[in-house]
């Protein structure tokens, strides 16, 4: 009992359990048991430690290195990684180092000590801070060390001002006076922090143990995969190769005698084990992207020079190109779409869609290619499918650019991607964009591999629709033969939708008729022989349509369902939105990510919007002809899995 009440006292000062100890200590008389005196000092008399006068020197004087190193030595981690108020200060503290040259400095500050200083703040945003890069109220300052002159930028102006490095001075004191404490620690809590260190040093062997085990998997992977390439060229895998390599696998799970006990050949049993060793990981969260200044941004991109506002594009699609897919890809479209980024709400005569018709190719490119990563994601394409003037404006440049340049290439994949929603489907049939696109494909050598392929695509789409197969029965000959041609056609990415067209069209009598008479079936067959399993299966659904008996000449019209436009999920960012970039930054000009958060850096336009429930697709056999719309970056996506 001695023992405990000289423990357990102590401990309770040091807590600050005032009421307690008083009760304590009056209950402990009326029973007899005297108490020890405490030795440790109470908080009630506790003194500053010489450290917390260090401490605000070295913020007074901006000594950055000295007052992090006191930081790091004095405050307990669990205080700077768990505690918000600590997380906050710090990363308050870090502005204060990364600007104290610029409020300080008489004339210029020393420009290497400055870009060290800026340098460490980024490094400390990247790492440390990159945890409250969510929270709205530090968000701003995640573009601070991009801009030029802090000083005189709206969203920076309150950090050089007095007052504000007189009430970080306050808050830096109260911290430290409530942090750090002049008293002697408990027993009690030395007791526990023995106990706890024995703890730390257990988990660090099971670490260890288990970094162990992902390097011996990791080698394992890597001869299975030998294996695996050995396999397709013909070498067998004995059956106490593979026990060897389970024994090695399983190993550290188990006894070795019982390892090698386990008969590891039978069907299912390395592959359970290994199911159930496995854990799931959980993706780390992403942080949001800096918000923009839009107003500023679309008033120069309609009055700028081209090259600001080829750069000022180029920026707009890399930041929703290279954003990850989740809630910050969403959430920069959405910003997007909310601030009207492409004027497809306005009815001005100057708006940002006109860029299709500048002058400059290089800004008339980059325009497309915006447009074609907009027209990527489904509620890209919602939007610009609100503006009426745009298809028609995509159609003009389709047929006025140069067939082998990279803006036509992105005019039609944004056509393709719009031909997933029925109405502008409706649309382009009736302009008649049908017997353009078999023109187009009728010579196929000055085609791209993706013109080639999105060609196609956007052929079969419309051809799925009753009002595309009754245009395409008024050019049957045409149309069969230059399917029929593009079957043996060397780029086989564009034989589903060959397959696809040719099963659709074949559903109208009259080009059945048609492709009999051109010796259809005779054609198929010989493709049969050289294609894969998928593919043959595919032409014989064909030759089945293509023999299928003779109805009326009238088909279903599909037009009573054209306000029924919900969309399947198609939401693919191709590569190729990004290549053969053409614009280069020359030395001191700003691109990409650093020009938006640069010179056009806003407050709060991120507006977080629940992301539309999608119709997630219909899922067909892969043996028959493809009998909805796609788009090739999904079908490849949708085909691999």
């Amino acid at each position: 009992d001695n023992i405990f009440l000289l423990h357990e006292v102590p401990y309770l000062d040091f807590a600050e359990f005032e009421e307690t100890v008083k009760v304590f200590t009056k209950e402990c008389k009326i029973k007899g048991k005297p108490l020890p005196k405490p030795a440790g000092v109470s908080s009630r008399d506790s003194k500053a430690l010489p450290v917390q006068k260090d401490l605000l020197t070295a913020f007074e004087n901006g000594e950055q290195k000295v007052f992090f190193q006191l930081w790091e030595e004095h405050i307990s981690p669990s205080v700077q990684d768990d505690e918000p108020v600590a997380q906050k200060l710090e990363f308050y503290l870090h502005i204060h180092f990364a600007t104290y040259l610029l409020k300080h400095s008489m004339g210029k500050p020393d420009k290497a000590e400055l870009e060290e200083r800026i340098s460490h703040f980024k490094a400390y945003l990247e790492t440390k801070g990159a945890a409250l890069s969510q929270t709205t109220e530090f968000l701003p300052f995640y573009a601070l060390p991009f801009v030029p002159n802090p000083m005189v930028h709206p969203s920076f102006k309150e950090l050089f001002q007095d007052s504000w490095t007189l009430d970080l001075r306050t808050r830096l004191e109260k911290f430290l006076s409530l942090t750090l404490k002049a008293r002697q620690t408990p027993r009690l809590l030395t007791l526990f922090l023995v106990e706890s260190e024995q703890r730390t040093m257990t988990y660090l062997k099971r670490f260890n143990k288990m970094q162990a085990d992902y390097h011996n998997l990791i080698g394992v992977t890597a001869e299975l995969v030998d294996s695996l390439e050995a396999t397709v060229n013909g070498k067998m895998i004995t059956p106490e190769y593979l026990q060897s390599v389970c024994v090695r696998l399983f190993s550290n799970q188990m006894r070795q005698s019982v390892a090698h006990s386990i008969d590891f050949t039978r069907p299912g049993t390395a592959s359970t084990m290994l199911r159930a060793s496995l854990a799931p990981v959980k993706m780390q969260d992403v942080p949001l992207l800096p918000s923009l200044d839009y107003e500023k941004l679309k008033k120069d991109l309609i009055t700028g020079n081209d090259r600001l506002k080829a750069f000022l594009l180029q920026a707009l699609r890399w930041r929703l190109t290279t954003s990850y897919p989740g809630e910050q890809r969403d959430t920069v479209l959405q910003a997007y779409i909310t601030n009207d980024l492409l004027d497809c709400h306005s009815s001005c005569q100057r708006s940002v869609l006109k860029l299709l018709h500048s002058k400059s190719e290089v800004v008339r490119q980059y325009m497309a290619r915006l447009i074609n990563a907009f027209a990527s994601l489904a509620e890209g394409r919602v939007y610009l499918s609100q503006n009426p003037m745009l298809l028609q404006m995509l159609e003009e440049r389709l047929k006025a650019e140069d067939k082998d340049s990279l803006t036509w290439e992105n005019v039609l994949g944004a056509l393709q991607k719009f031909s997933l929603r029925r109405a502008l489907q409706s649309a382009m049939i009736k302009d008649g964009l049908i017997f353009w696109l078999v023109d187009v494909l009728t010579d196929t050598d000055c085609l791209s591999d993706y013109t080639l392929e999105y060609s196609v695509a956007l052929l079969m789409n419309l051809c799925l629709r009753s009002a595309g197969k009754k245009m395409c029965a008024r050019i049957a000959n045409h149309v069969l033969r230059v399917l029929s041609d593009l079957l043996g056609h060397e780029n086989h990415e564009i034989q589903p939708y060959v397959n696809g067209a040719l099963y659709s069209i074949l559903a109208i009598p009259s080009i059945r008729e048609e492709a009999r008479a051109m010796g259809m079936e005779e054609i198929l067959r010989c493709f049969i022989k050289e294609g894969n399993a998928e593919m043959i299966r595919q032409i014989e659904f064909i030759i089945k349509q293509l023999n299928s008996e003779p109805l009326n000449d009238s088909i279903a019209s599909d037009d009573e369902e054209e306000e029924e436009d919900e969309e399947e999920d198609h939401d693919i960012m191709e590569a190729d939105l990004d290549k053969d970039e053409v614009l280069q930054p020359q030395l001191g000009e700003l691109a990409g990510e650093k020009l938006l958060t640069t010179e056009y850096l806003g407050i709060m336009t991120h507006t977080p919007k629940t992301k539309k429930k999608l119709f997630p697709g219909v899922h067909q056999s892969i043996d028959e002809p493809l009998q909805r719309p796609v788009t090739p970056g999904y079908h490849r996506t949708a085909y691999l899995m």
